[in-house]
């Protein structure tokens, strides 16, 4: 895809975001929309998939760490043609197979349950290692969000990587300055994060993360990166793309309610109408 598809489909998997939210009338649709450039670069341009052949063994592997945004995920994954759009609509409704948080075992394209916070990324260093010691060549990415990186657990898996020189391994922080208290720096500041990342032995990378060119050569930069991981900083914006939602962090866990979600589709409108002239 070239940077204006990319863009528009963006704008589509943050469509899908909201209305999968307000159909559950519960769910994160924050950092899903602060995530959805990511999600859109990783699943039409960056991974090794195929929607017809979700477990293909050659295939490159993403651990959502910050499982809660699974609304962006979902998007990203029904988009890209791993199960039917229509079916988001049914996030976390009773006997729906789209949970509040990714399922490996009942939804295509996910290759790790997460939801508990700082464990997916020690998930994605024990995919990787795995690589490494059968010899295989695919790649592992794995989103956190910056006020999951709190954790201690993060910090313990980053030291592993680092020291393992696993140079497979991607990670991508979504550092939109909010968590569900308000600002990450005002609740228990990561800060500076990429100086942190660098002291376990990481590439580090800063970038916005809203803007394709800057996530391209990002990645780029991580395919040709060896004999250390790599940490992709992306400074991004929660709720992109939503007027009232844009950073704040009362939306970090609250779903629209019928005006708002009519206001939401109404600003995702105009964002890809204005992008069809360009």
């Amino acid at each position: 895809m070239n940077k204006s598809e990319l863009m528009k489909t963006a704008n589509e998997i943050r469509k899908s975001i909201v209305t999968a939210v307000h159909a559950a009338k519960s769910g994160h649709p924050g950092g899903s929309l602060s995530a959805a450039d990511i999600y859109t670069y990783l699943y039409f341009e960056e991974l090794n998939i195929d929607p017809k052949d979700p477990k293909k063994a050659d295939r490159d592997r993403f651990v959502l760490s910050k499982g809660h945004t699974a609304p962006g995920y979902y998007s990203a994954l029904a988009h890209r043609g791993f199960f039917p759009v229509e079916d988001l609509k049914t996030l976390r409704h009773t006997g729906s197979y789209l949970q509040g948080h990714p399922d490996m075992k009942h939804i295509p394209g996910v290759d790790m349950s997460s939801g508990s916070l700082g464990q997916g990324i020690s998930a994605a260093v024990g995919m990787a290692i795995s690589a490494k010691l059968s010899n295989d060549d695919y790649r592992v990415y794995t989103l956190l969000g910056d006020g999951e990186i709190q954790e201690g657990q993060v910090w313990e898996a980053s030291m592993l990587a680092g020291f393992r020189k696993l140079d497979n391994l991607v990670v991508i922080v979504d550092n939109n300055n909010l968590q569900i208290d308000g600002c990450i720096d005002e609740v228990n500041s990561p800060y500076p994060i990429d100086k942190k990342f660098e002291a376990f032995n990481f590439h580090v990378i800063n970038i916005d993360g809203h803007d394709f060119d800057q996530i391209a050569a990002a990645f780029k930069e991580a395919k040709e990166t060896k004999g250390m991981p790599t940490a992709i900083i992306a400074k991004t914006i929660k709720g992109k793309g939503v007027s009232f939602m844009e950073d704040q962090a009362g939306w970090h866990g609250k779903a629209p309610n019928d005006e708002e979600y009519k206001i939401a589709m109404e600003d995702l409108e105009k964002a890809g109408e204005a992008l069809c002239q360009k």
